[in-house]
């Protein structure tokens, strides 16, 4: 097994797409690793040992799961091409610590899964190469499930990772940014030039770490409503907190005096753009909108 090249080559991946036939489907957002060092990179910070359960989306033809396999304790990849299953069955056959599920992450019964495979292992994490064109539908789909997973080490799109950790007040924040930071601590780790990848994306990727809150960054009863608010504030960025809320609520210019109350009773200058809000801004102002009854969401 150890004089096996890895499998996160540019020879070994040309030779196993050869062997298998196998051409990439744009439409599933496929590009695989071909630099192993960027990969212990990660696994070194993600701390992965026996004791360590992963979760991986989107395995590919195996580049990352097998040098994850090489640590953790178990890994699980959920992988949507029904072709690369075969694939994924040799290139990982020297690995009995591997589970490999053909399904669609959004559809999947993660937390049953996790209850029933992962169930003995100290701690979950999700390190994963993800489909620049679905990137933020998985997180938030991981997040809101509130899953037990401790940490999540995720490259994707540079342009989606520098959102994701953004601070307020600059131009990169938005209402990602907050929904991150509502379930996580989020930071940029490392850059990731495309020349790592086979086929070469168009633009760079990022590693982005973000560490479960154990508790949440404010306490909110109803998170759709919560979200709606945050949402609402950024439908048009140059516009001000108060006129992007007019189109936020039902007949918002016939309200348009109530909702100026609302962001006054929150302490917020209705001047302000969504930017400049830091998500305890927004936790004020949805702690005041059940003064309002007649405010109700489009």
């Amino acid at each position: 097994m150890n004089d096996m090249k890895d499998i996160a080559t540019v020879s070994r991946t040309k030779e196993i797409l050869k062997t298998h036939g196998f051409t990439f489907k744009k439409s599933l957002g496929q590009n695989f690793l071909i630099d192993a060092n960027v990969i212990h990179k990660v696994l070194d910070r993600a701390d992965v040992n026996g004791d360590t359960a992963v979760i991986e989306v989107g395995p590919g033809i195996g580049s990352l799961t097998e040098q994850i396999a090489k640590r953790a304790g178990k890994v699980v990849a959920y992988e949507i091409d029904q072709r690369l299953i075969p694939v994924l069955n040799d290139t990982l056959s020297p690995y009995n610590n591997i589970k490999v599920i053909n399904e669609d992450i959004l559809k999947a019964d993660v937390s049953g899964m996790i209850e029933e495979e992962l169930a003995a292992f100290e701690e979950v994490v999700v390190i994963a190469n993800l489909p620049y064109y679905i990137t933020t539908p998985i997180l938030m789909n991981f997040l809101m499930q509130k899953l037990p997973i401790d940490r999540y080490y995720v490259m994707m799109q540079k342009e989606v990772g520098e959102r994701i950790s953004a601070e307020p007040s600059t131009k990169a924040y938005g209402s990602l940014s907050i929904a991150i930071d509502y379930y996580t601590e989020a930071k940029t780790v490392q850059n990731v030039p495309k020349a790592v990848f086979m086929p070469a994306p168009n633009v760079d990727s990022i590693i982005v770490e973000m560490k479960t809150r154990k508790e949440l960054k404010v306490s909110v009863e109803d998170e759709e409503k919560f979200f709606k608010l945050t949402r609402g504030a950024f439908v048009q960025r140059r516009k001000t907190i108060l006129n992007n809320y007019l189109s936020l609520f039902e007949d918002g210019k016939k309200h348009k005096l109530e909702i100026n109350e609302l962001l006054d009773d929150a302490e917020i200058d209705s001047r302000r753009r969504g930017e400049s809000l830091s998500i305890e801004d927004f936790e004020a102002i949805y702690r005041k909108l059940e003064n309002y009854p007649n405010l109700k969401f489009v």
